[in-house]
């Protein structure tokens, strides 16, 4: 009677540990996806749920921490090293574009954006001023303040990206200069255009006064000038800021908190 064939052996323990650790070694070598971390600073907790539901959808953006104003944001922005700050404007407590500048002079690699209700021309100057990355409006779609945030986090020195609805509002500051002249920017200057920067001083100061109340007269005397002078000055602004009357100029100027200064 003929013998039965040798069954198989099992796998040789000694190869399969050896096998087990290749795969590891490969393993290790595939790069991760980058999950970029967040402190969210904003007193809309609502809109902070929003976001963490949206950060848990997209897989790669994490939120490590959440507070309702700035007055901690330095002492939690060194605890937790977020790789992006995302910055309510309107909050109680201290002014915001000041801790964002204490932040920014504190820890220069660290990113940070605006996310506000508001959409407003002293704001997007403040925010690039203190060297924000970015500014969104919370009437954006949740889907492109996450890409925003992603694109921040691995953003170099110096850009600035605007949400969708601030493009509609301004655009960056490398338009064409006037036939002549030297445009004074490289092309890729990413600084935020507002029509409030197309003001001369004095026509700011015009449009601070007149937010605050003052008449033509009263202008004119606060300024030492006529009031045919400040006339001029009305009609320039009312033009550069494409408005039509001296009501809708005061509603601009306390819109933009130039009554306030």
């Amino acid at each position: 009677m003929s013998s039965a064939s040798p069954r198989p052996h099992s796998s040789d323990p000694a190869a399969e540990i050896v096998a087990t650790a290749r795969r590891k070694s490969l393993s290790a070598d595939r790069p991760k996806e980058m999950v970029t971390r967040v402190l969210c600073v904003d007193d809309h907790a609502v809109l902070v749920e929003g976001l963490k539901a949206q950060f848990a959808i997209d897989g790669q953006v994490q939120c490590v921490g959440y507070l309702s104003n700035a007055a901690n944001l330095l002492e939690e922005a060194s605890r937790l090293n977020p790789d992006v700050v995302l910055l309510d404007i309107e909050m109680p407590g201290p002014d915001v574009f000041e801790m964002a500048d204490r932040l920014h002079h504190q820890h220069p690699r660290m990113r940070f954006m605006f996310l506000s209700a508001h959409v407003r021309d002293g704001y997007l100057a403040a925010a690039y001023k203190c060297g924000a990355s970015g500014y969104f409006a919370k009437g954006d779609n949740l889907e492109d303040i996450v890409a925003g945030v992603k694109e921040v986090a691995r953003s170099d020195e110096g850009v600035f990206l605007m949400g969708p609805k601030v493009k509609e509002r301004c655009q960056p500051a490398n338009t064409a200069a006037p036939r002549g002249r030297s445009a004074g920017k490289q092309p890729d200057d990413p600084r935020p255009k507002t029509t409030l920067e197309s003001l001369t001083p004095r026509e700011i100061e015009v449009l601070r006064l007149i937010g605050k109340g003052l008449s033509r007269h009263e202008i004119a005397k606060e300024l030492s000038r006529s009031a045919k002078t400040i006339d001029g000055h009305q009609d320039r602004i009312m033009k550069k800021l494409d408005i039509d009357s001296r009501a809708d100029l005061m509603r601009y100027a306390i819109r933009e908190g130039l009554a306030e200064a």
